[in-house]
């Protein structure tokens, strides 16, 4: 199924999903007092990667919520790759900025390995749930798929990049007050956008006429292209 020809909407939604990942993963490193925690400025706007990831599974479908996904890691690869490659690489004598690049994007390896862990485990756990809990409603309470996916997958998220990233550089009690915090405020604002998810997925069904139910769709989550059911 050529999924970009059939859905006029697919390659902005895919667009914006990317962008969204890609400015979370530059501004990850700038931490914020939120209710007296630490957390990182992300957990501002990359809970918009799940609303979308919300908004493409309920109209979609499971499969190409799962192709965007892998699309959108395999950006910020790319990405993370690159932002390594411009902090190794030499400055020029005269450049003043050299430190602070080294700064903002010098990420060590294992934070990097774990923000990829953390996108890949969370979405496809998040649009895993949704696209269950739509079968199982037969399509009713839309606000109880979103929210209810989204606190399974921003806990699986948090809890999988904190444990990867920073198990060991930071007290027990310190990690889990910054999992519990991310995840919280992260579900809040998926809670407060939940009207505007109503609209969105209203305009789509309506625009793409189309309204998915995942009855006989592959879950394997290492598959990249639609399964045929999906088509």
């Amino acid at each position: 199924m050529n999924v970009a020809a059939r859905y006029r909407y697919f390659t902005l939604i895919l667009t914006l999903n990317i962008a969204f990942q890609l400015i979370s993963d530059a501004t990850a490193g700038k931490i914020v007092l939120m209710f007296g925690v630490g957390v990182s400025i992300t957990v501002l706007y990359f809970p918009l990667t799940y609303i979308i990831s919300d908004v493409v599974t309920e109209v979609y479908g499971y499969a190409v919520a799962r192709m965007i996904l892998w699309y959108t890691l395999l950006a910020s690869v790319l990405a993370g790759l690159m932002y390594q490659l411009a902090v190794y690489v030499p400055a020029a004598p005269f450049f003043p900025g050299g430190d602070a690049y080294k700064t903002v994007f010098g990420i060590v390896p294992r934070v990097l390995v774990g923000g990829w862990l953390a996108v890949f485990a969370g979405d496809i756990s998040n649009n895993y749930v949704l696209a269950k809990l739509k079968v199982l409603t037969r399509g009713k309470y839309l606000w109880l798929r979103t929210n209810a996916s989204t606190l399974v997958g921003q806990l699986v998220n948090t809890a999988v990049f904190y444990g990867v990233a920073l198990s060991g550089e930071l007290r027990t009690n310190v990690l889990m007050e910054a999992i519990l915090a991310g995840w919280l405020i992260k579900s809040a604002v998926e809670a407060i956008m939940t009207p505007v998810t109503y609209w969105i997925v209203g305009v789509l069904k309506k625009k793409e006429h189309v309204d998915f139910y995942d009855v006989n769709t592959d879950f394997n989550p290492f598959i990249i292209a639609p399964d045929t059911e999906s088509d």
